[in-house]
């Protein structure tokens, strides 16, 4: 398969082992993600990874602590988490996660590795997140690490053991009939893949983990009187960012190359479109290395988030953050390793404040008055209402307002109902 080259230049101690009865192959050569977008092998394998990395900004532009995982799980009942390892089982679909109550600063999503090849290729994996932990993944994995609270010596990790890159394979995979962000990504060229697990063999269009992160964004987002401050806190320059903003339904963006340091940026006019974004992002996503239907892959997984209510700024995460975060063990070594994440900063507005302050300071104080205002407020905010609540009851000296702010907080932190 071939790359089109883009004209634009825009822009997861509790040691857990889940056996699959893979057996690991001789390995002729090894490969650790290194410096730079691409890494060189001697032979046919080409590798690609995309996922995203989303913090919220608190009022200084840092990252705060969120509840990541909050409520039921986007993602198929086949796909393995944290709660079903010792038997090996997979989510209990539309059921509250036994991992829900987790903080994070960092939600690491849906990343994905595809592969290519010109022959049937086996090939072992396995990625060390050092500044988080692995909470779910497909196919099933020989083994998942998620250290104790107190281990700070062994990073989270997940190996998949020996897997088999299929080309030309009949793409039977898994499905359910509810919708799910996790099958868009499976749109693309790769090759298929086959795992034989304990549980008989299983095939996917590529590898999937997903988890959360302690690290501070290599990004800070703030809002400075009315205009946005956006702070590359990294030693990596960054190839391009997106400011973003959805209000009432109308939407304009800003798109910036290469920067370090600290760019102003006025708030964008909203009169702009998502479709207009889209065909940017995607010349962006290209650029950086992914073909053509990764990138289109990637949207369309996100799309219902990236472009709902609010402001964010997208940017692309710096190869070396992401390979000295997610350091990734191929063998045998790729020819070429593509890994490109998305960073989503969500960005605390006025106007958000101020609604949901309306919102609360309307209260009477009934259960039911405060189910529904939690109820709506999560509706348009989703997992993000918790921190603004957060926020706004350290605001606040009003006795009264700071009691109907924590019982929306307590509703908000219990999740969809």
């Amino acid at each position: 398969m071939t790359r089109k080259p883009s004209r634009i230049a825009l822009h997861v101690s509790i040691a857990v082992i889940l056996l699959t009865m893979i057996e690991t192959g001789p390995v002729a050569q090894r490969a650790t993600a290194t410096d730079g977008k691409t890494t060189k092998g001697d032979n046919h394998l080409i590798v690609h990874e995309w996922g995203t990395f989303t913090s919220i900004a608190g009022k200084d532009g840092v990252a705060v602590d969120w509840r990541p995982l909050n409520g039921s799980s986007d993602l198929p009942s086949f796909v393995y988490d944290t709660s079903g390892l010792a038997t090996g089982t997979g989510l209990r679909s539309g059921q509250r996660c036994l991992k829900c109550n987790m903080e994070a600063l960092v939600r690491m999503e849906t990343p994905v590795i595809y592969f290519y090849a010109d022959r049937e290729t086996p090939v072992s994996v396995r990625v060390e997140f050092s500044q988080g932990k692995i909470t779910e993944w497909y196919p099933q994995a020989r083994l998942v690490y998620v250290p104790a609270p107190n281990d700070s010596r062994n990073p989270s990790s997940i190996d998949w053991g020996r897997i088999t890159v299929v080309p030309g394979a009949e793409e039977s995979f898994p499905v359910e009939a509810q919708p799910s962000h996790y099958y868009p990504a499976r749109e693309t060229d790769a090759s298929p893949l086959r795992i034989c697990t304990s549980k008989g063999e299983q095939r996917e269009k590529f590898l999937f983990y997903r988890g959360v992160g302690t690290f501070n964004p290599p990004v800070a987002v703030k809002l400075d009187a009315g205009s946005v401050v956006v702070k590359n806190t990294s030693l990596e320059s960054i190839a391009h960012f997106i400011l973003f903003e959805n209000r009432g339904g109308k939407v304009g963006y800003q798109v910036r190359d290469s920067f370090d340091g600290e760019v102003v940026l006025d708030r964008p006019a909203l009169n702009q479109t998502v479709d207009s974004l889209e065909r940017d992002l995607e010349a962006i996503l290209v650029s950086q290395g992914l073909y053509e239907k990764e990138a289109r892959a990637m949207i369309k997984t996100w799309r219902d988030s990236w472009f709902e209510e609010g402001m964010r700024v997208f940017y692309i995460v710096p190869r070396k953050v992401t390979d000295s975060i997610l350091p990734i063990t191929i063998e045998p070594r790729p020819s070429e390793l593509t890994r490109i994440l998305v960073g989503r900063v969500e960005t605390i507005t006025p106007e958000m404040e101020s609604e949901i302050r309306l919102q609360a300071a309307g209260l009477e104080g009934s259960a039911i008055d405060v189910q529904g205002a939690a109820a709506e407020i999560m509706r348009k905010h989703g997992r993000f209402a918790e921190p603004v609540l957060k926020t706004l009851m350290g605001e606040t000296n009003d006795p009264g307002l700071r009691v109907r702010i924590q019982q929306l907080i307590d509703y908000a932190a219990a999740g969809p109902r």
